[in-house]
């Protein structure tokens, strides 16, 4: 299974879409349990790219053979601009279910609301326990950037703030392997027959 984590940008901030992999151990008689997640795909789209445009590369990299016929699950931060583009996303009918995500800076995830803390710390234990890995991508070297600009700071409220405060200051592109990596590992939580993306 193939997930698809796309972060909307804005007049300053690229959109960022990454593809993972999920791979999974199969056992016999015992079915199936995560393995780890491998990066096969990662591109920032031209600054100030008109949604539609964005709507229609999207489409593009679902029909990747791999990808195509709902072998992909597409999963996007529906914060600030994204409900409308969400919208739009529905109304292209991709190959891959549209799962819209609202980005908070929250305590806790509620819904379809998630902490960006929870992103960054899911993509964090990934990263520690090496069950996350990026193959040879043309965008590789700005991701693994990214990765290494990104901090967190406390506030003297207590509140975390996370974004990418290094020489770069994007994080367009961590934001969508963190929303990739959170719908893939989100797999794993099955309650009484449900199945949760989050």
């Amino acid at each position: 299974m193939f997930f698809v984590g796309l972060d909307l940008g804005q007049k300053r901030d690229h959109t960022a879409v990454v593809v993972v992999e999920r791979i999974e151990n199969r056992r016999a008689f015992m079915g199936t349990e995560f393995e780890r997640l491998v990066v096969r795909y990662a591109e920032r789209l031209a600054l100030g790219m008109p949604y539609p445009q964005v709507v229609e590369r999207v489409r593009e990299i679902v029909r990747f053979d791999d990808l195509y016929h709902g072998h992909c699950t597409i999963t996007v931060d529906a914060s600030g601009v994204g409900a409308p583009v969400v919208d739009m996303l529905n109304a292209a009918r991709l190959a891959c279910p549209v799962k819209a995500v609202t980005i908070t800076g929250g305590e806790r995830a509620s819904g379809d609301c998630v902490p960006k803390r929870d992103l960054m710390a899911e993509l964090l234990v990934l990263l520690e326990t090496r069950k996350l890995s990026i193959g040879k991508l043309k965008e590789g070297a700005r991701l693994v950037r990214e990765l290494s600009d990104v901090r967190m700071r406390v506030s003297a409220s207590g509140h975390a703030r996370l974004g990418a405060e290094g020489s770069w200051e994007h994080d367009d592109l961590v934001i969508a392997l963190a929303l990739a990596c959170w719908s893939a590992k989100g797999r794993e939580y099955v309650r009484e027959g449900t199945r949760r993306i989050l």
